[in-house]
């Protein structure tokens, strides 16, 4: 069964796991029906500062502006069967776990948490505070799955793009894609 899928784009630094993903779901598409995009202004910020590019503009998915309420997806009835937020700032991850919906993101967020769909966040600032912690722990209760953007070294990537798939791979992984990744024990 093909995946219809959001991704969303967070402010924080970390734009390299946003590339990948973009990359990989490419690779994907024979498993995918749909890929919406959702990007805050300053995960498209970050993306030109830190990869001195905008190249995610040349990518065929279909992309919703932030305060686009009549996007598919900020409806249960869109059957969006899985929501992955890549990267994850922690106002954003806050925002999703209090259930503010002043956006896009945070509507899509609601909606799939509602709907009992899968919620994937990536979050990527460190070191993690007491609040923080409380918030990740709430949206886990949620059903949410919280894979921080915390890469391996055992398959001994070695460029950025490499260490970055270590996180992506695990995020795909999470989602139910069938992807041709590394495997402990098995290379």
């Amino acid at each position: 069964m093909k995946k219809k899928i959001v991704v969303a784009v967070g402010g924080s630094s970390g734009a390299i796991y946003a590339k990948v993903l973009f990359d990989k779901l490419m690779q994907l598409k024979g498993q995918t029906d749909a890929i919406a995009v959702v990007m805050s202004d300053n995960g498209k910020k970050n993306w030109e500062y830190e990869l001195d590019n905008a190249d995610y503009l040349n990518y065929p998915f279909d992309f919703y502006d932030k305060m686009d309420f009549f996007a598919p997806f900020a409806s249960g009835s869109a059957k969006f069967d899985t929501m992955i937020v890549c990267p994850s700032s922690m106002g954003l991850l806050a925002r999703i776990a209090t259930g503010v919906s002043a956006d896009l993101v945070g509507r899509a967020a609601d909606v799939i948490l509602k709907e009992r769909r899968k919620l994937i966040l990536v979050p990527r600032e460190t070191p993690y505070n007491l609040i923080h912690l409380q918030h990740m722990k709430t949206l886990t209760e949620a059903g949410a799955v919280i894979c921080p953007a915390t890469p391996s070294f055992y398959s001994r990537p070695n460029t950025f793009e490499e260490l970055a798939a270590t996180v992506i791979d695990r995020v795909l992984d999470l989602a139910g894609f069938e992807t041709d990744s590394y495997r402990w024990g098995e290379q």
